[in-house]
């Protein structure tokens, strides 16, 4: 008898949730955003999020939540409804970075999450201020070791991928360099626009209207091949520095408990909106290399990104705060 109770709970509550995805979405979704407006993941979700609601009929409402390298927002998303309402665009730093970083993280990015699918990778470019005597990355680094400790690096906020890829930088060109780091992308990028900091590891996407405006003097490119979007730079690891190689990525995420149905349906559409030709040369263009794979691949790569990093981290001596 006790069998029988259990086959019917478990037939009803897949009944519930195949009638809750036939119905979805009826109602605006909030995509949640671990950064301030203007930055790359901002972008990112505002490039997709209107597909998804030409598609559904339904708006899509950004959320910026910036801090705590995505935490703050990160936890806001795990707490939701499971209900397909409330996702979050992650990056490594809320999803890989800040279980190393961090000794009390508010969330889990594996248990308390849901992969929907990877959204795009995205090279960074090593920037400096149009001042500062170094046309190469070999020259910047002769100029760092004149002057070790004085010079400084923006970031969007610790252990973002920005941070992370100067931590990387010092440790593999063997240079001292001061990290400066900000709430987002974009007053990170504004302080190295006006001179007040030497350099950064931006996002093609957040920083190339500034580099075609002359404002920033991009060096190379953090990932292993040159970017569509800047192909007369070099990779880091062409400019001489050997064994360099770091991206950032954006992914779509729902809370842990979100209904099969409901993430399989969202995946299906936003991997159709990746591999659309408009959205691809839209990106492309930019900067961002499109992905939109399956959501079981998607967590694989979280957790190869959390062990990659967690020897970064471990490398560069960062303690968790």
């Amino acid at each position: 008898m006790r069998f029988i109770q259990t086959a019917l709970a478990m037939a009803a509550v897949m009944l519930t949730c195949s009638a809750a995805a036939q119905n979805y979405p009826s109602k605006p979704i909030r995509v949640v955003v671990v950064s301030t407006p203007g930055g790359s993941v901002d972008t990112m979700a505002r490039t997709v999020g209107p597909k998804l609601a030409e598609k559904w009929g339904q708006q899509v409402i950004v959320d910026n939540r910036p801090g705590a390298g995505g935490a703050i927002a990160a936890e806001i998303v795990a707490r939701a409804p499971p209900d397909g309402y409330t996702l979050i665009m992650g990056t490594v730093a809320s999803f890989a970075t800040n279980v190393s970083l961090r000794k009390k993280l508010p969330y889990d990015p594996v248990r308390d999450f849901v992969p929907i699918t990877l959204v795009a990778t995205q090279n960074l470019m090593l920037l400096i201020h149009p001042s500062v005597p170094a046309k190469s990355v070999k020259e910047l680094v002769a100029l760092a070791k004149k002057r070790p400790g004085t010079l400084a690096f923006a970031s969007a906020g610790n252990g973002t991928g920005g941070h992370l890829s100067g931590e990387l930088f010092k440790m593999l060109a063997g240079v001292d360099l001061l990290h400066v780091p900000y709430k987002g992308v974009a007053p990170a990028l504004i302080d190295v626009v006006s001179g007040q900091v030497t350099m950064t590891f931006a996002s093609i996407l957040s920083s190339l209207p500034q580099v075609k405006a002359g404002k920033l003097r991009p060096l190379a490119v953090t990932g292993g091949q040159r970017s569509p979007a800047a192909p007369q730079l070099p990779t880091m690891i062409e400019a001489g520095v050997k064994g360099y190689e770091s991206a950032t990525w954006y992914g779509l995420l729902a809370p842990a408990g979100t209904p099969p149905d409901i993430t399989a349906k969202l995946n299906a559409e936003v991997v159709a909106i990746l591999k659309s030709p408009e959205m691809h040369d839209r990106l492309s263009k930019e900067g961002a290399d499109p992905v939109g794979n399956t959501s079981a691949e998607f967590g694989k790569f979280i957790q190869s990104e959390i062990d990659k990093w967690r020897k970064v981290i471990q490398a560069a001596g960062i303690q968790p705060s």
